[in-house]
């Protein structure tokens, strides 16, 4: 029996990725093509699996703190505050107030240089060579305060149970106040480039949509959620780690599709630097960390400590035993759940708008295998 044909065209399948740059990382998608029209999609991941769930176990609680940085490389410091969080609600331990005033500003900070990172190599992979520069001049600038204040600038290992290990170094408010100073002038260039530019639109305007009730059977959460409509935002819904005590907003979308979660993303950059002004005019003097024992040994239980990351909710699973060791830690990535609705987004789509899809998406391959 013949293959079936659409249009008299044979069904074509091919691979795109893992080598491909557009899949942002070694993810391999499978497509089912008509021509250049997207029948079926499936994603094929693993080809970075380092175990990092595993090796907690055989770490202590302080020891494995290293191996979270590395799992969403851009995104390093909120992946440290969500594990330290849930151990710090485990063991009890009282951060002092300087503390976690610090840790707000610098996961706003990382939540900026994270977006910009996405801002940059989605234009990139769309065409706009131009906005990929300008990205990278002010992301720039934020890795500086990051390598000031943790000596490095993408796995910055920032904190530690209990505070920080390290109090802000002399002229980093001045460096701090001026990036904040400076940066809504830049959002509204890179605004001025794209928001109405008409290849821009024609690229990203109704493609990919899905809707609010949709986005929550597939477990979306971030910018794709908030794009479709739903105003779920963990530093609001649930706030945690101080979050209820400033003042921001949360955007949302209206048609669920990529040029809904690119304005999203936009605004969201506009937010945190409002977040990081209040935690500069508001930083309070004492230590930066609380009470904690020399060996981290929590009592028997266990807690689900979930953060709002720049992609979405990310969650730590952490499981006591009453040794200094993990039982189980079980990480919830958001991009790994985020991703599973990349079939349903791309399908009747064209080959050139998957890359959008994927791009709007924000994947990162290395919380996605862990």
């Amino acid at each position: 029996m013949d293959e079936p044909t659409i249009l008299d065209a044979q069904e074509l399948e091919i691979n795109m990725g893992p080598q491909h740059p557009a899949t942002h990382g070694v993810l391999r998608v499978k497509l089912k093509l008509d021509g250049e029209r997207v029948l079926d999609a499936d994603c094929v991941i693993g080809y970075l699996h380092r175990g990092v769930e595993k090796i907690s176990e055989n770490r202590t609680y302080t020891k494995c703190l290293p191996y979270y940085d590395r799992t969403d490389y851009i995104a390093a410091v909120s992946n440290a505050l969500g594990y330290v969080l849930g151990v710090e609600k485990l063991m009890e331990i009282e951060v002092p107030e300087r503390a976690v005033t610090v840790r707000i500003m610098m996961t706003e900070f990382n939540r900026i240089a994270s977006h910009l990172l996405w801002l940059a190599t989605h234009a990139l992979d769309i065409g706009a060579l131009t906005v990929f520069l300008y990205c990278f001049r002010e992301r720039e600038e934020i890795l500086k305060l990051f390598e000031n204040l943790f000596g490095a600038r993408l796995t910055t290992h920032a904190f530690r149970i209990g505070g920080l290990w390290m109090d802000l170094p002399p002229g980093f408010e001045e460096a701090a106040r001026k990036f904040i100073d400076e940066f809504p002038a830049r959002v509204d260039e890179y605004e001025q480039l794209l928001t109405n530019n008409r290849i821009w639109i024609d690229r990203t305007k109704g493609i990919g949509v899905i809707s609010g009730e949709e986005a929550i059977d597939y477990g979306l959460s971030g910018p794709p959620l908030r794009g479709s409509g739903v105003p779920y935002d963990l530093r609001r819904s649930r706030p945690y780690g101080g979050y209820d005590q400033y003042e921001f907003d949360v955007p949302v979308g209206l048609n669920g599709d990529t040029y809904d979660r690119y304005l999203i993303r936009m605004e969201e950059m506009r937010q945190s630097r409002r977040i990081i002004q209040q935690t500069l005019d508001r930083l309070p003097g004492g230590p930066i960390r609380g009470k904690v024992p020399r060996i981290i040994k929590p009592p028997v239980g266990e807690y689900y400590s979930g953060i709002e990351g720049p992609r979405g909710e990310l969650g730590y699973y952490i499981v006591s035993d009453g040794s200094a060791f993990p039982f189980r830690v079980r990480i919830r990535p958001p991009t790994f759940i985020n991703l599973q609705a990349l079939k349903r987004l791309v399908k009747g789509h064209l080959v050139a708008d998957v890359i959008a899809i994927i791009g709007t998406l924000d994947v990162v391959l290395g919380e996605i295998d862990r």
